[in-house]
């Protein structure tokens, strides 16, 4: 039940920060939707493909609904969450860390590594993003701007942590999830970031 609240939340949330984003763009209702729709299901889709699973979305309908749904909010409450550069750094936190929980659960009961869950969960949590970017002609989140992957992989780090120490799979869960959320918010009070590889001697600082 929580993996499936979890998942509720964080097609929302990343759903919202595409649409969020296509409106800033101008996009019309149905671009709009399908960028939201790739967002949420984006990086899911890969991690299923990859895993060698049926495709998530393609298993209910409700998914297709849940971003129609927010759409419709962006819509009606355009101007609290279009116009304020904040609210898709919210939304874009809270779904990176739901989709980050889901891939690493479902790796897991799969049966493989620990590490390969690592890495599903990150995918899971930032591909969709990737592929909202792409289409929408920026360079990717993921790529120049805030702790994000890293933050996936803390998360994760705690997850494994809480698992080997024979925690409950919840406590595991929301702890991955918190952990992620924090750092994203750490980055943006303090101005966290990552040092970049740079073409000339001095190295300017730089978040991926």
């Amino acid at each position: 039940m929580l993996s499936f609240i979890l998942e509720v939340i964080g097609t929302v949330a990343c759903a919202i920060s595409g649409i969020r984003l296509a409106a800033t763009k101008n996009f019309d209702w149905f671009g709009a939707y399908i960028i939201g729709l790739v967002t949420a299901i984006g990086g899911g889709t890969l991690r299923d493909l990859l895993l060698d699973i049926p495709v998530f979305w393609m298993q209910t309908w409700w998914y297709l609904g849940v971003t129609a749904l927010s759409l419709l909010t962006v819509i009606i409450f355009r101007n609290l969450l279009v116009s304020k550069d904040r609210i898709l750094f919210i939304f874009d936190s809270i779904g990176l860390a739901m989709f980050c929980v889901i891939g690493i659960d479902k790796t897991l009961a799969i049966d493989y590594p620990m590490w390969v869950a690592v890495i599903m969960g990150i995918i899971t949590g930032a591909f969709g993003g990737i592929i909202r970017d792409i289409l929408i002609n920026e360079e990717p989140l993921i790529f120049r701007k805030d702790i994000y992957a890293t933050a996936c992989l803390a998360g994760a780090l705690v997850y494994w942590l809480i698992n080997v120490a024979g925690g409950a799979q919840e406590l595991s869960q929301l702890s991955c999830a918190a952990t992620i959320i924090i750092l994203r918010f750490l980055t943006l009070k303090y101005n966290l970031s990552l040092p970049i590889l740079s073409e000339n001697a001095n190295v300017t600082n730089k978040s991926k």
